[in-house]
């Protein structure tokens, strides 16, 4: 089949990929000359641990694709480098006893470590807690590289086209097939469309299929220059128990009645996530805000509160922070979608809203459709 892609993103890549890895030709629109969303601004982290019941075989599903796709294309910086969630309160470490304690524990690669065994398996960690929840699964990309990476692999196929800067005003099918027209005169004919327009949930998106069941999140995040030394697993704090869904139970709720947020934290709904780029140097963030219109310009408060938080797990100073950025990412309303999927017209599909878990999911998202649609 000739198929049309329209969106750089994550999503759109890892759709492009699988398409190409069945035998057909894509033609892949992005409207900036490099994919400047959600997918970029992230942590590149591929996140077992966190994820709910529901999601879980697909997760373990993506995990093993981003490692075959590591293998394909070495340079997306794929690392099985797995993750420590740190432990610093009675109740924080009771909420990881009850997860061990569930019959999913070792599907998830979950082990729980004592501060030494912690400091053996990420020295770097010399700070202040009781315990580390360890994901042997948890992995890493490298965000800003993985794409053209991937892209430059797929042109090695011959049946791999890529439009940057180039922008999809107007899909239709009919008889014929499907016709994509853009921004640069130019009409494309092919057998399918998958739509992937991230958190651009306007125009293109609104005209083939209204509004869609989703919400836009913002979050905040921050880059260091090189730490010095490695970190050898993504890092959590025990504030991440309370955003991701594996962690509900009985011991959260206890906690969230004993232990609240820190004032800056609940406001800005943070948690801490840390992860070592291949440059040496930590991304760390995030904030999440869900009520638009959002804020143009980024708050100092949270930045500060992450500074100190990775500060007392490392226990030692961060290097300087060298970059800091807001993202946007969208969220499918019903919590027990992955995203949403739909054929829009006759052979035009749209794909979008897998929230935070865009990285994670990604290439199983793209073989789910793939199936569904029969290539």
């Amino acid at each position: 089949m000739r198929i049309v892609i329209v969106g750089g993103g994550i999503l759109g890549t890892a759709h492009a990929d699988e398409a190409i890895r069945r035998g057909h030709d894509v033609i892949h629109l992005e409207r900036e000359p490099e994919a400047r969303g959600a997918t970029v601004r992230n942590f590149g982290l591929v996140w077992v641990s966190g994820r709910a019941d529901h999601e879980l075989d697909a997760t373990l599903r993506s995990r093993e694709l981003w490692a075959d796709l590591a293998a394909r294309v070495p340079a997306i910086g794929f690392r099985p480098a797995g993750s420590l969630t740190l432990l610093r309160t009675p109740d924080e470490l009771a909420v990881a006893e009850e997860v061990l304690a569930r019959p999913d524990s070792d599907a998830r690669g979950f082990t729980l470590l004592d501060p030494e065994q912690v400091r053996t398996t990420n020295p770097a960690l010399r700070g202040d807690y009781l315990a580390g929840l360890y994901c042997r699964l948890d992995g890493a990309v490298e965000s800003r590289i993985a794409l053209p990476a991937i892209r430059a692999h797929l042109a090695e196929s011959g049946r791999y086209t890529y439009h940057p800067a180039t922008e999809a005003r107007d899909v239709t099918s009919d008889s014929t097939g499907v016709h994509v027209r853009d921004d640069r005169g130019r009409t494309t004919d092919a057998d399918l469309a998958i739509v992937c327009p991230g958190a651009a949930l306007g125009g293109l998106a609104r005209d083939l299929a209204g509004d869609l069941p989703l919400r836009r999140v913002r979050l905040q995040m921050m880059q260091t220059a090189p730490l010095g030394e490695v970190l050898t697993t993504a890092v959590a704090d025990g504030d991440s128990l309370r955003y991701y869904p594996a962690f509900a139970g009985k011991a959260l709720e206890e906690l969230r009645a004993r232990q609240p947020q820190a004032p800056i934290a609940a406001a800005h709904r943070m948690q801490l996530l840390c992860v070592q780029r291949l440059h040496g140097g930590l991304t760390i963030g995030d904030t999440h805000e869900y009520d638009e219109p959002f804020d143009f310009d980024v708050d100092e408060a949270p930045y500060e509160h992450l500074k100190a938080v990775t500060e007392k797990l490392l226990g030692r100073r961060i290097p300087p922070v060298v970059k800091r950025w807001a993202g946007v990412y969208s969220q499918h309303l019903d919590p027990t979608r992955l995203v949403h999927r739909g054929e829009a017209t006759d052979n035009v599909w749209i794909v979008a809203g897998p929230g935070g878990r865009g990285m994670t999911l990604g290439p199983a998202l793209a073989e789910q459709t793939a199936e569904q649609l029969g290539l």
